[in-house]
């Protein structure tokens, strides 16, 4: 059972991560008629939003895009940062989206932030805890109740992370269309992108919900695995 929930949330997080790279690789071929680039973009979101406090900055990492919270910057993989197409126009916005999130201290935003320094420590108690648990002694039981735990908290962490990256793509697509960064036929690569990208959470979460109730479900039902 354990190498069938492998290979099939392996196959989810492939199957999800080749769509990103597939649109992502076909939309950036294109150029915006505005001509503006994703940092351009960016900095103008920024700035009608009433955010001045946040650096956008250029990685050199593929598709690297994030938004740093605590240090409020805006980082942008290279190719976004100077790249005009509808690709870069909508993982600029969508960036964004979480500057403004974060501005108006959106709910499960925070709650994300709360929880990544717990999810950092569970990470890798339940990568390295079925190697090593029974070799230090610990009861079968004892090793699934704290996978089941972990993988609960992974879960959980992953379940916040989609209304926040749903809500940040949202954002993008309205600002980029309302604001004339994109036009219609744009606008659908835009969508297709962020759509695709937003696929990668969706299997996160389903991954680690089949880990959690593989662990949690025996304990529940009174059974043994060893």
């Amino acid at each position: 059972m354990l190498w069938l929930i492998f290979l099939v949330t392996m196959g989810i997080s492939l199957w999800a991560a080749a769509r990103v790279k597939g649109n992502y690789a076909r939309y950036s071929k294109m150029s915006t008629q505005s001509g503006l680039t994703g940092a351009e973009v960016a900095q103008r979101i920024l700035a009608s939003a009433g955010i001045d406090d946040v650096d956008i900055v250029a990685t050199d990492s593929f598709l690297g895009d994030h938004y740093d919270p605590m240090h409020k910057r805006l980082v942008l993989s290279r190719q976004n940062f100077l790249g005009d197409s509808p690709a870069a126009l909508g993982v600029s916005a969508h960036e964004c989206g979480h500057a403004i999130q974060h501005k108006i201290a959106y709910g499960p935003l925070n709650w994300r932030m709360a929880a990544v320094g717990l999810v950092s420590f569970v990470n890798p108690v339940v990568t390295w805890l079925p190697i090593v648990g029974l070799g230090i002694g610990l009861a079968p039981h004892t090793v699934m109740l704290i996978l089941a735990i972990g993988w609960g908290v992974i879960m959980l962490f992953n379940l916040v992370t989609l209304p926040v990256e749903f809500d940040a793509s949202r954002r993008a697509k309205m600002i980029l269309q309302k604001a004339g960064y994109v036009n219609a036929q744009e606008a659908v690569a835009v969508n297709k992108v962020l759509d695709a990208a937003a696929l990668t959470y969706v299997a996160a979460f389903i991954t680690s919900l089949l880990y959690m109730l593989y662990y949690l479900l025996p304990l529940l039902l009174g059974g043994r695995r060893d």
